[in-house]
């Protein structure tokens, strides 16, 4: 049975990532929108990411009858800080019904699950916004070894980076010595550069839409695999990725549980 995965997603930006991770997956993933201040800053993020937003996503996605939820917002979840943010997540969990994440916890379970420890941080945000990520990953137990921050006010300006633009700040921003490159923004198209990134960077590189997807199908119990045993059919729970980066070509579900 194909799983269906609900994504609440903040005004527009980046959204076309999902269709087109869906027809690579083989999986229904819904994009329901929310729409708050297109700003990158504290106060605007946190009512961004409010209970009473997140409720009305939760309503926007019940008749997909969705088997997992996710808060596609980095910034609107790791604003709240690790404890504000996991009871987003409770209480996400709690209106939808189903299991619950945010995009910045996907970025911690990501990160676990491809046994990294040490990363580079290339954020869109302003500085004040990026160091909140940074200490949000530093409280999960992630070192970053260098943050940099491009100062994009808006989700929608960060939208309209091209395919080039955004391997460009990409390489300009690692670490030598990070084990992965985090890209922490679900308003920047990545899906569609990933394979050059990472064959760029020569290492693993996570991006918010990427680990928001992996993140639902983890929640939903789907698991990426590169293939069945020779002669053997794909078990029903196994999806097969293509292009979407060394995150989602292995089998990682039960990474973060």
């Amino acid at each position: 049975m194909t799983p269906t995965i609900g994504f609440i997603y903040p005004d527009h930006a980046a959204e076309d990532d999902y269709p087109r991770a869906a027809a690579v997956l083989g999986v229904d993933l819904r994009v329901a929108h929310i729409y708050g201040t297109d700003l990158h800053a504290v106060p605007e993020l946190l009512d961004l990411g409010s209970p009473a937003r997140l409720r009305e996503g939760a309503a926007l996605l019940a008749g997909y009858e969705p088997t997992a939820v996710v808060w596609a917002c980095t910034s609107g979840s790791f604003v709240y800080g690790p404890d504000g943010a996991r009871e987003q997540v409770r209480g996400l969990a709690e209106v939808a019904r189903v299991p619950a994440s945010s995009t910045s916890f996907a970025f911690v379970n990501a990160a676990r699950a491809i046994g990294v420890t040490r990363v580079a941080v290339c954020a869109s945000y302003p500085d004040d916004v990026a160091r909140l990520f940074v200490d949000f990953l530093a409280a999960e137990g992630i070192q970053v070894l260098s943050m940099s921050s491009a100062g994009i006010d808006t989700a929608a300006e960060v939208g309209t980076l091209s395919p080039d633009q955004v391997l460009e700040l990409a390489v300009a921003n690692d670490h030598p010595e990070a084990e992965a490159l985090l890209i922490p923004d679900t308003a920047m198209h990545t899906l569609e550069v990933l394979p050059k990134l990472e064959a760029a960077l020569g290492k693993p590189v996570l991006t918010a839409n990427q680990v928001t997807i992996w993140e639902g199908l983890r929640l939903a119990g789907y698991a990426p695999d590169a293939a069945a045993p020779p002669g053997a059919a794909a078990p029903a729970s196994v999806i097969e990725p293509s292009g979407l980066g060394k995150l989602l070509s292995e089998r990682l579900i039960h990474v973060g549980d």
